[in-house]
């Protein structure tokens, strides 16, 4: 009976949606079922974030603030730090972070208490979908107890499933609408009822037949990922040891038709999922006395990044007679990948930190990020001037930001060290080009530009 009025609201959209979480996956998420005709009630604990959201105003950069605006003043969309107002909802779906703790273990307390604030606001014939990632088995050991300590049973008061968010941020084609949504339940009619729920904003709907199915499949996507960039980072670095260019190779082995998938190398991994996730993995396995190696290797690699890019700057700064202590050095984008402005476990961080540690002056520019908070104090980016380039001792490309003018970093800068083969295409000017890997200089090639050994 339960689920038949549930899906019944969900179709004729009388249903009240709740989203627990409003960040990079709950608003955007929260704003594709206004558009599909439901009422949405979005909880955060953030007063400050429910203000801006609720005054027509957006904190997250794929999210528009007119989109906000619309639905907060026709009263589809509510944003609230009470969480008694979850009361009002026919489904919540929750949205929180999962990060780890210091020793990698998983840290789960932001879905407990999700779980807890849910539970106690609970009723029957209530939809919970979990999609923040954790480790497979996360739903049914600690959210489907927390319901049933409240007196609900699970597939028959309510309903409990987990759908993996997959939110890309920046990307220009693939969004919360039309990237396919994975969902699977505790029970049948919960995988079902999730099915419709999605279905019903969300262009493609993938149903699997457990919750650690469904968990596990965002664990294989981004572990797919951090293994594929350690192997191309570890690639890089045999390139720079062979002297052989690592991009020339790449794009070379990326002519291959089938077989072969290309990643890029860089000066590490950032954002919340692919330096994340797989240790969610790898922490379960633990627990059944299984190491995973290709994650543990993977990891090492991509942690030491930072560490190859640190060395390299101080190598070209040797070249030129200066020492990293003491030396100006200018960092280009810091947020962990291009065109965004999400700085979550960016190495452009450490990076800047080794250099610090080693003595050096730095600063950094991002178009996307104009300060941030460390250690408690605010760090404030400088603005991207031909003076400001001239005199730095090394810049440092981090992050190749689309907005930054490169031709302009290489006719003004001494010299650069380049991590994402940014300036391929730039034509030769002052700079000494220093790439991640790269070929000794051919004298009469028609394909060279000032670059020296690092």
């Amino acid at each position: 009976m339960h689920a038949q009025q549930l899906q019944q609201k969900i179709d004729d959209r009388s249903a009240v949606v709740g989203l627990v979480g409003l960040g990079y996956v709950g608003l955007p998420l929260a704003m594709e079922f206004c558009k599909a005709g439901f009422t949405v009630i979005g909880f955060d604990v953030s007063d400050r974030v429910c203000k801006l959201l609720m005054s027509g105003k957006s904190h997250i950069q794929d999210v528009p603030a007119a989109e906000v605006a619309q639905f907060a003043t026709s009263g589809k969309f509510v944003a609230t730090p009470d969480p008694k107002q979850l009361g009002k909802c026919d489904a919540i779906s929750i949205a929180v972070p999962t990060p780890l703790g210091k020793t990698r273990d998983p840290d789960l307390s932001y879905v407990l208490a999700a779980a807890e604030t849910i539970a106690t606001n609970a009723h029957k014939g209530l939809l919970i979908v979990l999609e923040s990632t954790t480790y497979p088995g996360t739903t049914r050991e600690l959210m489907q107890p927390r319901l049933e300590q409240a007196g609900l049973t699970v597939g028959t008061d309510v309903f409990l499933a987990f759908s993996p968010e997959r939110v890309d941020p920046g990307n220009p084609v693939w969004h919360t609408k039309n990237t396919p949504k994975v969902v699977g339940g505790i029970t049948e009619q919960c995988t079902l009822l999730a099915q419709r729920l999605y279905g019903a904003c969300i262009d493609t709907v993938v149903p699997v037949t457990s919750t650690e199915a469904a968990e596990l499949v965002k664990l294989l996507e981004n572990t797919f990922r951090a293994v594929n960039i350690g192997l191309v980072n570890e690639m890089a670095i045999v390139c720079d040891k062979l002297g052989v260019d690592v991009w020339e190779v790449i794009d070379a082995a990326a002519t291959k038709p089938f077989g072969y998938m290309k990643f890029t190398p860089g000066p590490g991994i950032g954002g919340h999922c692919i330096p994340l996730d797989p240790h969610y993995l790898a922490w379960k396995m633990r627990t059944l006395n299984y190491r995973t190696r290709f994650i543990d290797v993977a990891s090492e690699i991509n942690s030491e990044m930072p560490n190859f890019v640190v060395d390299k700057v101080a190598k070209a700064l040797n070249a030129e007679r200066k020492s990293v202590n003491g030396s100006k050095v200018l960092v280009l984008g810091i947020s962990y990948k291009r065109d965004i402005d999400d700085m979550r476990e960016s190495p452009a961080l450490d990076v800047m930190k080794l250099l610090e540690v080693s003595g050096a002056e730095v600063s950094f520019h991002d178009p996307h990020v104009a300060s941030f908070r460390e250690d408690g104090h605010e760090v404030k980016g400088v603005e991207l001037t031909d003076a400001r380039l001239a005199a730095a001792d090394a810049v440092v490309i981090v992050t190749d930001h689309k907005a930054i003018d490169y031709q302009r970093v290489v006719d003004t800068a001494a010299l650069v060290i380049d991590t994402r083969n940014a300036l391929a295409r730039m034509r030769p000017g002052r700079a000494r080009i220093v790439a991640l890997s790269q070929a000794p200089t051919i004298q009469g090639s028609a394909a060279g530009h000032p670059v020296g050994a690092a």
